[in-house]
Parts: C-alpha cells; sequence; structure tokens
C-alpha cells in the first residue's frame, strides 16, 4: 500500500482538538493521519492489534490504519479536497479524506471501542455522520442538532462502541448538497466478534461505494446544484475502463458489500451466478428471507449485502443494469438518428463543418470505435477493449474473474480467460435456417415490415 503520512499538528496545534468526550491524556497526541495517492486497490490490511477478523477488499480503494491506545481503537480522518483519477484520461477535483474520494474504509470488530479524529482542512465547516450506527446521540454527527459543526482547521473527535456487526456508510451531515455532491462519502465495516448465525465465513470480501458526478466535458470539478442529470455513474469515483476487476479463485465464497450514495437506486447484476442478498444496513437477514438472484436493487441510502459460491470459470460481467449508467459522459438532448439517410448531406455540411461527422444512423456501437477527438480531461462515451474487441461500455460496470489458478489469498488480475474448445459463440456458415414470421393478429395476413420514412412538408406540422 502506497501511502504518505504527514504531521499536521505539533506543539500549540494540538490544543486545536474540540471534543468534550475525550480526555485531558487522549487530547495529548493524535494519531498521525494516513494518506493515499493512488487510486489502486490496495491488499486487505490484517489487523496487527485488536481482535482478529477477515478483512474486507476495498474495490479501487483502502482501509485506514489506526493504532491502539489504552484499549481504545483510535483512526483520524483528514477531510480536504482531493484530486482523483476517474480513469485513465480523467481526473476530477473532488472533496475526500485522507487523499482519496471516497475516504478510506475503517473496519472494526463488535465491542469495539473506537475514537475517530476528523480534521477539517476543507474551505467551509464540516461533521461526519455515521450512517446506520447504533451510537449516543450526541455522536450521530448531524450539525447543528446533535453538535455544533466542524470549523475550518478544526479537529472534533467521535467515540463510541461499535455495537453490532455490520455493513455501514460514512458521509458529512453539514452542507450536504455540496459535500455529497464533491464525493465525502466512505465506508465503515464492523466485523462480529465470535461466531455468528446469520454472517457466513468467506475466503473473498469486497465492498464499495456506488457515487456520480456531473462534470461537464473538458472541466473536472462536480457541478454540485444537479439533482438527478448526472454523467459520470461510478463506483467508488471510478468509472469503467477505471474500475479493477474482482478477482476470484473457483470454488471461493464471495461477499460483496455495496452502499448507494448516488440520487438514485441501481439494480446491481451479475453474470453467470446466483446469488443471496444476506444482509443490509439494517444487519444480518433471516435465512427465510434470503432467496437467489442476480439482481439486486440497491435504493438511495441503502447497502446490500450479497454472497455466492465462485463456481463458474470465466471473466463474468458485473454492473448496473440501468444502460445510461454503464456509458461514460454523454449528450443527453442528441436526437436519435437511427434510419435517418445521410447521403449526399455529410457532404454538403462538411464545407461548413470540416469536421462533421455521422452519428449514429446505424445505433451507437460505432462511436465506440471512432477516435473521436475529445475535450481534454473527458472520457468516451463507450469504451474498454476484451479479448474480441471493443467492449462498449463506460460507468459502473467491471466484470468478476473466476480461476480455478487463481491462489489463495491472491487478488492480482488473472489476464483474459480462454474459453475451452467447443464453449464460444462462432459464426454459422452453413445454410440459413427459414425465419418465420408471426402473422397480423386477426387479419389473416402476413404481418407488415415497418420501415423508417423522412416525412415531408405537410406531416412535419403534425
Amino acid at each position: 500500500m502506497d501511502m504518505k503520512r504527514r504531521n499536521f499538528f505539533a506543539g500549540a496545534a494540538m490544543t486545536a482538538v474540540a471534543a468534550a468526550s475525550v480526555s485531558k491524556v487522549a487530547m495529548a497526541a493524535l494519531p498521525e493521519p494516513v494518506l493515499m495517492d493512488k487510486p489502486d486497490t490496495a491488499p486487505p490490511l490484517l489487523p496487527p492489534t485488536g481482535r482478529p477478523y477477515n478483512p474486507v477488499v476495498t474495490l479501487n480503494g483502502w482501509t485506514l490504519p489506526w493504532r491502539m491506545n489504552n484499549g481504545v481503537k483510535e483512526f483520524h480522518l483528514v477531510a480536504e479536497p482531493v484530486v482523483r483519477e476517474i480513469a485513465p484520461g480523467m481526473k476530477a477535483h473532488l472533496w475526500g479524506y485522507n487523499g482519496q474520494s471516497p475516504g478510506p474504509t475503517i473496519e472494526v470488530v463488535e465491542g469495539d471501542r473506537v475514537r475517530i479524529f476528523v480534521t477539517n482542512k476543507l474551505p467551509e465547516h464540516t461533521t461526519i455522520h455515521w450512517h446506520g450506527q447504533r451510537l449516543p446521540n450526541g455522536m450521530d454527527g448531524v450539525g447543528g442538532l446533535n453538535q455544533p459543526q466542524i470549523p475550518v482547521g478544526k479537529t472534533f473527535a467521535y467515540e463510541f462502541v461499535a455495537r453490532r456487526p455490520g455493513t455501514f456508510m460514512y458521509h458529512p451531515h453539514a452542507d450536504e448538497m455540496t459535500q455529497m455532491a464533491m464525493g465525502m462519502m466512505g465506508f465503515w465495516v464492523t466485523h462480529p466478534k465470535t461466531r455468528h448465525p446469520l454472517i457466513s465465513d468467506v475466503q473473498r470480501d469486497f465492498c464499495f461505494l456506488l457515487n456520480a458526478f456531473d462534470i461537464e466535458p473538458g472541466s473536472a470539478t462536480p457541478k454540485i446544484n444537479t439533482m438527478l442529470d448526472f454523467n459520470l455513474w461510478t463506483w467508488n469515483s471510478r468509472a469503467f475502463p477505471g474500475i479493477d476487476t474482482l478477482n476470484v479463485r473457483l470454488g471461493d465464497k464471495v461477499r460483496i458489500r455495496v452502499g448507494n450514495l448516488t440520487m438514485t437506486n441501481h439494480p446491481i447484476h451479475l453474470h453467470g451466478h446466483e446469488f443471496a442478498v444476506t444482509g443490509s444496513d439494517g444487519g444480518p437477514w433471516p435465512l427465510a428471507a434470503r432467496a437467489p438472484e442476480v439482481t439486486t436493487d440497491v435504493a438511495v441510502g441503502q447497502m446490500r449485502q450479497v454472497e455466492f459460491i465462485a463456481d463458474e470459470e470465466g471473466d463474468w460481467a458485473f454492473h448496473c443494469h440501468k444502460s445510461h449508467h454503464t456509458m461514460n459522459p454523454m449528450g443527453h438532448a442528441v436526437p436519435t438518428m437511427i434510419g435517418v439517410d445521410h447521403r449526399g448531406l455529410v457532404q454538403k455540411l462538411q464545407k461548413l463543418v470540416p469536421d462533421y461527422m455521422v452519428m449514429g444512423e446505424r445505433g451507437m456501437a460505432d462511436m465506440g470505435e471512432m477516435e473521436m477527438p475529445l475535450p481534454d480531461n473527458t472520457l468516451p462515451m463507450m469504451t474498454g477493449t476484451g479479448p474480441y474487441g471493443p467492449v462498449e461500455m463506460g460507468g459502473m460496470f467491471t466484470m468478476l474473474k473466476v480461476r480455478k489458478t487463481q491462489k489463495p489469498g491472491d487478488y492480482s488480475d488473472p489476464g483474459w480467460y480462454q474459453q475451452p474448445p467447443g464453449t464460444q459463440a462462432y459464426e454459422w456458415t452453413g445454410e440459413a435456417p427459414i425465419t418465420p414470421r408471426a402473422a397480423a393478429p386477426d387479419s389473416g395476413q402476413p404481418a407488415v415490415e415497418l420501415k423508417a420514412v423522412k416525412p415531408n412538408s405537410h406531416d412535419a406540422h403534425h
């Protein structure tokens, strides 16, 4: 894990800590903040101190180290402006924690007493809400309701006991529209202290957040007033092809935890396997509430936890099933041109606009293959290349890679899957089969083939 450590405080500056629940002894020194400067998926952080647990792997993220202080697990979050690579070729100016957006995952064990120092290096006040946690009211993090806002340059401390195991999130509850639209959020996992009847042992445990931005092509800062019309749909502030793959061993039991802090729901779909939804931010689900699924909808502010046995080798697509969420920035107002005859028009237009190109007269797949000039710091709408050609995806898309040769604990990318002979779709070169056509209902006549036609001037007025 490539981290940089910086000491933000020394001498008299230490007295800026403001939290009534922290003793003078605890306030004497802060844990040194740990920063991450790369968007790669870090290996699991095995607990160096405290009770043991099976750590998670945060997709394109990392777990925040801690220190033990008289039996209390102490963390240090720094709220600050960050630069996040969305995918190769595009970086965004966001707000986050400890050098990245989202911030680092926090992992603790049920029953741990935790103390989280939060230093505000933003240009405005902030707080942190511990989404889904059972804790004292004064630690819930709603600015003005539960606590004063954390002023610029100050440090507050939150202290509570992690009461129940599960998957949670953290985010500001201060100028929330701005701060969450700028990328301020993170994951929290509380592991069970003993074997739990509703929480299985797994070999791979992944987590990531769903988030979205509205960043104009050629720019780098999100438009914070956007309500629904976002143009960058991301997992942990990464868009395909920048999202790492989930790499597992054949036969592994796999858990994936997904939290949604966007402004809409996301039907998350896995190819090649069935899974069970085993929990939410309310806790693990009873066995009777679980059923095999291939898609689960994650609503706004929710977390869903799914589990399955990775028993089919291959490279399996894993994505949001809203098709415009698997595309990168696009022009939402561009008209549909399928079926429109451009013949003779292109040459005339190119006399006025030399760079004019025919846009999507056969569909949008051509756009994924064109090497069109793009504004700086802008991703192609449809992109990515697989072993057999263009993948034509973007946004919330990646792959689950299942290999029998993947070693236990190895999260590296095994490369592309080689299908065994006779198991891949192929071109048919024999005699074409007869294609039956359905008759028009109740007419006794063959179905009519529809063709697109250009309206005449009279029709255009209706």
